[in-house]
């Protein structure tokens, strides 16, 4: 009878499942998420089902980031090779009998859904290259980065083929990070940047002399061309390639500092904004809230992303930090990058299987700093 006395309550079983989170890391992804849905139902509560399929897609990315955390980190660092394997594995299949939708070959039919297999390099390559570094500890040498690298060329060059770019970048980010935090010489990082750096120069400089038609840009298609020229001057066809951009920008300086106010952005309800629920969300959200809502959003990214670094800093273990630090960096990565280009931010843009990596991301980030408050307890 004691027994049955003694059973804990549904309740009690499920508060136990929460011992160790970082509330602070949640409050941070709960103030984004808000900010997220309230942009959401602004800008696409006419746009079909948009707002009611964002917040079904915010409810399952939670419910992963739940159910992640709860995987301690030794069990995390088991699914790295295989989740890489299996990666790797379907971005070739998407390169022979992938999906082709507007010139790009990037989505796989696996019979009970459509995936796009570059998504999940976003978590299989800081998985992969943190493994192989914890099993390195103590005897790095050059060859291991040289191996990190190979692991990490694969996937981006085929991301690259499909073309993508944009993840292309974003997957490759994620394992640089991994390999700069595991201990990269800086003799081998300041040439690579400096070289970045006058690469730059010149692609400004010369910019008007590259961007002409008949030129050609080597490894590059020519939209992935033209995005890099409309970029630097989209005055240069501003009813062409240059309009998104333009209009974006517009939309972004009528905010003012205040902005027009929730639901009363006139760039985007009269549709001069295209793409508002994805590639030109901050735009939207900037014109409703202006300055002060881009400094909040900011904030509130610069809010996680320290909380992120904080939570790498004080991980156990060498995987977990490698780990925990470029997830929070590839987060810094993707707002940057999208919101300078006036494009999708995470959180805040539409978009189902990003919402699902971000979840798992945020979980592996949960589960790090749960193992680590666990083991003080």
């Amino acid at each position: 009878m004691s027994a049955v006395f003694d059973r804990p309550s549904p309740w009690h079983r499920l508060a136990r499942l929460f011992i160790g989170f970082d509330f602070t890391l949640a409050l941070a992804i709960a103030i984004l998420c808000g900010i997220g849905l309230m942009t959401m139902y602004s800008a696409g509560h006419d746009s079909g089902t948009r707002f009611p399929d964002h917040a079904r897609n915010m409810v399952l990315a939670a419910g992963i980031l739940f159910v992640v955390a709860q995987i301690p980190p030794q069990r995390l660092m088991a699914l790295a090779l295989p989740l890489y394997t299996i990666g790797v594995a379907l971005l070739v299949a998407t390169a022979a009998f992938g999906m082709t939708k507007k010139g790009a070959t990037r989505w796989l039919n696996i019979g009970v859904a459509v995936v796009q297999p570059s998504e999940m390099m976003k978590i299989a390559m800081p998985l992969v290259l943190a493994w192989w570094f914890q099993k390195r500890e103590g005897q790095l040498r050059a060859l291991d980065f040289g191996v990190a690298l190979l692991l990490l060329a694969m996937p981006v060059g085929l991301i690259v083929k499909q073309p993508d770019l944009g993840t292309a970048i974003l997957v490759l980010s994620a394992g640089l990070y991994v390999i700069f935090f595991a201990g990269l010489s800086w003799r081998l990082i300041v040439p690579v940047l400096a070289v970045a750096a006058v690469a730059v120069t010149l692609l400004v400089s010369y910019e008007t002399r590259i961007c002409q038609p008949d030129v050609k840009w080597p490894m590059l298609h020519d939209y992935q061309k033209n995005r890099v020229c409309t970029l630097l001057d989209p005055t240069t066809d501003p009813l062409g390639k240059g309009f998104h951009i333009i209009q974006g920008m517009i939309a972004i300086g009528s905010g003012g500092v205040t902005g027009k106010g929730f639901m009363k952005g006139t760039q985007t309800h009269l549709e001069f904004i295209p793409e508002h629920t994805t590639d030109f969300i901050f735009a939207a959200y900037s014109e409703e809230f202006g300055l002060v809502g881009g400094l909040a959003l900011l904030l509130g990214f610069t809010f996680l992303i320290f909380r992120g670094l904080m939570i790498a800093a004080e991980a156990p273990t060498l995987f977990a930090r490698l780990l925990a630090g470029a997830v929070t960096l590839s987060f810094f990565t993707y707002a940057m990058v999208n919101m300078g280009m006036v494009s999708g931010i995470p959180f805040v843009s539409y978009g189902g299987t990003a919402m699902v990596t971000l979840g798992f991301g945020l979980g592996m980030l949960m589960a790090i700093a749960k193992s680590r408050r666990l083991m003080q307890s």
